[in-house]
């Protein structure tokens, strides 16, 4: 088992499945958004109701998802990473904003997430996911 471990636990290996992750994740639940499929539609909603509702959300919407197809192959691209981190960064104050303008959805009682709740509170990970990729770059 050490010598599985020796021979495939290479930080190369790793942080190209680390970069390959963000991809993934950020291209498909936006592709998912472009399509008007994503599970997260009913939060998006809510939440651009509350705070945007002057840009209409048929255009918010697709455009949010394209947002996010281009932040994770901005992942993929060594010499635009920096921009990558940027839009994450971006992604994620919207991402985490359902806790300030819409605790309800969120929130079941004192520190009991929802569904939405847990499903927003998982992203810590992308973010930590994505300072580790960036502080390799350097």
């Amino acid at each position: 088992m050490k010598d599985f471990f020796n021979r495939y636990y290479k930080k190369q290996y790793l942080l190209a499945f680390a970069k390959l992750s963000i991809f993934f994740i950020y291209f498909y639940f936006g592709f998912l958004k472009v399509l008007n499929l994503s599970p997260a539609d009913s939060l998006v909603l809510e939440l651009h109701n509350t705070v945007i509702p002057f840009i209409p959300f048929n255009i918010f919407y697709p455009t949010l998802g394209i947002f996010e197809m281009i932040v994770g192959i901005l992942f993929l691209i060594p010499k635009l990473r920096k921009l990558a981190l940027v839009g994450l960064v971006l992604h994620m104050t919207a991402v985490f904003s359902p806790f300030v303008f819409t605790p309800r959805l969120v929130w079941n009682s004192f520190l009991v997430p929802t569904l939405e709740g847990q499903y927003i509170l998982k992203n810590l990970l992308l973010i930590a996911l994505g300072l580790i990729v960036l502080k390799d770059e350097n």
